[in-house]
């Protein structure tokens, strides 16, 4: 008998401008990190998770102005709550998968192929159950879980910016991951959002559209990126000293 969550999403605020959301009842697979950046003519919201669950209701005290959903790739644990927002923000590769998605999405583990799972575990995931430890309220059914397709309001590729009035982020494109994985670079405070490009956990490059050589110059860039802090789509932040141990670890294994 799976329970029922007494709160779908929780938060941390990180510092003054940056506030840190989650789904802690998503197995770590899939539990994307959802982050809140404060501007002051805009907000941006950097992934927006599985969409199990309103986003924009649990986050109500956040979102006191314009808010702008960031799409750092396609993934469904990405993008699963895109579809509340007015205004969007993904790479021109991902673009069309953003409002017309390629594919349902699933929280059951029956529908998984052998091969995906393998791939999974290899990997470094342990995965042998659904995607959810609990319910987000009662009655609700895993099989009516689907990626609903999003308004595609700001299309962008490397080297675009995107400003919130008080803040500027560079867009990088990081392929390997998907076509359009990106990150948003501030330099003047050396704070990279990374997305799935980069994160300290098992980084899954064997998915149907994953590409090792693209990832590969992926990591050779991000190895020389002067980053003060690394916000990722998966795991704990964490600063350059570990980028470099990542990325060498990563070069060690594939290039």
């Amino acid at each position: 008998m799976i329970p029922i969550a007494d709160r779908w999403f929780e938060m941390t605020r990180i510092d003054d401008g940056i506030t840190l959301l989650w789904e802690p009842h998503v197995i770590p697979l899939m539990r994307c990190n959802i982050w809140h950046v404060r501007g002051r003519d805009r907000d941006l919201m950097i992934d927006t998770g599985m969409g199990i669950a309103s986003l924009t209701e649990a986050a109500k005290n956040l979102l006191g102005k314009a808010v702008t959903a960031v799409a750092t790739h396609t993934h469904a644990d990405h993008i699963g709550s895109h579809h509340e927002f007015e205004s969007t923000i993904v790479h021109k590769h991902e673009a069309e998968n953003l409002g017309k998605p390629s594919e349902e999405g699933t929280l059951l583990f029956s529908d998984f192929t052998d091969d995906e799972l393998i791939k999974i575990r290899v990997a470094g995931y342990e995965i042998d159950s659904d995607l959810i430890t609990a319910l987000p309220h009662a009655g609700y059914d895993l099989r009516s879980y689907r990626i609903h397709p999003a308004r595609v309001t700001e299309i962008v590729e490397e080297g675009d910016v995107v400003e919130t009035g008080d803040r500027r982020f560079e867009i990088l494109h990081l392929p390997g991951h998907s076509p359009g994985s990106m990150g948003l670079w501030e330099a003047s405070t050396g704070t990279l959002f990374s997305g799935d490009a980069l994160y300290d956990g098992p980084l899954l490059d064997e998915l149907g559209h994953s590409d090792i050589p693209a990832y590969v110059r992926t990591m050779k860039r991000l190895r020389e990126l002067p980053v003060t802090v690394v916000h990722a789509g998966h795991d704990p932040s964490f600063g350059r000293e570990r980028l470099v141990e990542l990325c060498d670890e990563y070069l060690k294994k594939r290039a």
